[in-house]
């Protein structure tokens, strides 16, 4: 459809991460980039951007934690406020 009108929340997810692929920002801030897609779709997802992003500077704000690894540096917010930080590892 007209502006993508008739496009699924998971279909506007994908397109917007394949234009970021086509930008290749030096800093990618994805805010619930894939809360849109299926459990499946999603880990395929975030592999790919993983590999794509290998050593340059990614944000992801997420409420899923299957989306941070252990060696993630994370900044926990509650209320608007930063709680805790530190690797994954360290917080759990």
């Amino acid at each position: 459809g007209t502006g993508g009108a008739n496009l699924s929340g998971g279909q506007k997810q994908r397109l917007a991460i394949a234009r970021a692929l086509l930008r290749n920002p030096t800093v990618l801030i994805l805010d619930e980039a894939t809360s849109a897609l299926d459990a499946t779709s999603r880990i395929l997802v975030f592999e790919a951007i993983k590999r794509w992003r290998h050593n340059m500077t990614t944000v992801v704000i997420t409420h899923d934690l299957s989306q941070i690894e252990l060696d993630d540096f994370v900044h926990v917010l509650h209320e608007g406020r930063l709680v805790e930080q530190g690797f994954r590892f360290e917080l759990e």
